[in-house]
């Protein structure tokens, strides 16, 4: 079978996705590189052109896209395959992904009909995936799992040193109110994203005179694009996040497993931050309600954390999210809130209700370990690019 070329950034799929390559029969051969630029590196390029040659690589593959990458594989006319894992991806918004040798798969949907939209005729939707395999071997060789049990926990990123908080000061006050009620009207929209249409013509305008956009000559990213992710998206993040989880520190005991600053929630125990690999498997497992907050920038995909979570046989209650029917059903392989006022309700119950708890969290494990592995993704994605 063809030999693949993988580009390792430090992306936390990458090892299971490489496992699905062996299991499948690909041969392939690592590179990691800390690149000066995702647009250009000509040192960069060297070495991927040799390692190409010297390696007989049938195509080169990376977890989310390297314009750089692109640049040599349209050269030596060799194919570039990309999975992307996050959304909105802004290298992807650069005009080296016209380029006919790339093959772009992505997991959020609405990111996959933006493009297909743009005329990119090398581009198909692929949801993440989970290793049951591996996190099975894991979680049944282990006798430290009840070191991580908790009644609720949350695994992730408050984003508390976002870029709207240093930002904000300089704003005038109308325009601080603006976003303040954007942010605030983001929270209050279950499984859909409005920040990018809230940033009109008009504030824009007014905008650009203290946000500078700063962006590469090929990039055709703009400032409602950037300022409704970068800024304001991850503030949402770190709103939403708070507030649920003092709501429900007040009624219910809380853990969070986080590098954030996590003093202004009092209530909530902080168990420090975890190793993905070794650690937050048995999290997972072992708490009764597992949390997921699905950043605003992702507007229709299912984050990685979904299925980690589901992969491990954890009950899981998220954030509802659009893509999320064509896989499971709420309230039978996982739990759909749409409201913090919600996600307290609904807490209660699951906690007090452990059979049916532990019903939901078997049936979105089988649906994972039977249908929704890497290997699936993989064999989906190579038969799509047909080579």
């Amino acid at each position: 079978m063809m030999k693949i070329l993988v580009y390792k950034w430090k992306a936390y799929n990458y090892a299971d996705v490489c496992e699905a390559f062996d299991n499948l029969g690909y041969e392939q051969v690592s590179l990691e590189y800390e690149l000066d630029s995702y647009d250009d590196d000509p040192h960069f390029e060297e070495i991927l052109r040799k390692a190409v040659w010297l390696e007989e690589c049938g195509c080169v593959f990376s977890i989310n896209y390297f314009a750089v990458i692109s640049k040599v594989c349209a050269k030596i006319n060799l194919p570039y395959v990309v999975w992307t894992c996050d959304n909105p991806l802004i290298s992807m918004y650069h005009k080296a992904v016209f380029e006919p040798c790339n093959y772009f798969f992505t997991f959020d949907q609405t990111n996959f009909l933006e493009f297909q939209g743009m005329g990119l005729e090398h581009i198909w939707y692929l949801p993440l995936a989970a290793n049951t395999r591996r996190l099975d071997y894991l979680l049944e060789n282990c006798d430290d799992r009840h070191l991580y049990a908790n009644d609720i926990a949350f695994v992730g990123s408050l984003y508390e040193r976002n870029s709207y908080d240093r930002l904000k000061s300089s704003l005038p006050e109308y325009l601080q109110g603006y976003f303040d009620a954007a942010i605030w009207a983001q929270q209050c929209v279950g499984g859909g994203n409005i920040l990018e249409e809230m940033l009109t013509v008009d504030v824009l305008e007014k905008l650009q005179y203290y946000f500078k956009l700063e962006k590469s000559k090929d990039s055709f990213s703009d400032l409602g694009l950037i300022f409704s992710t970068t800024v304001l998206g991850f503030k949402t993040a770190a709103e939403q996040r708070q507030r649920a989880l003092i709501e429900l520190s007040k009624k219910y005991s809380v853990a969070i497993y986080s590098n954030s600053n996590t003093e202004e929630l009092t209530r909530v125990r902080y168990g420090g931050s975890l190793d993905y690999w070794s650690e937050m498997p048995k999290v997972f497992r072992e708490t009764k309600i597992n949390l997921n907050f699905t950043i605003p920038n992702i507007k229709s995909g299912l984050p990685l954390r979904i299925w980690d979570v589901l992969g491990c046989g954890g009950f899981l209650m998220t954030n509802f999210q659009a893509e999320i029917p064509y896989y499971f059903k709420n309230r039978e392989d996982l739990v759909c809130f749409e409201s913090v006022e919600e996600l307290v309700e609904l807490t209660g119950y699951y906690l007090s209700h452990e059979e049916e708890r532990r019903r939901i969290a078997w049936n979105g494990y089988k649906k994972v370990k039977e249908n929704h592995t890497w290997e699936n993704r993989v064999t989906e994605m190579f038969r799509t690019v047909g080579i």
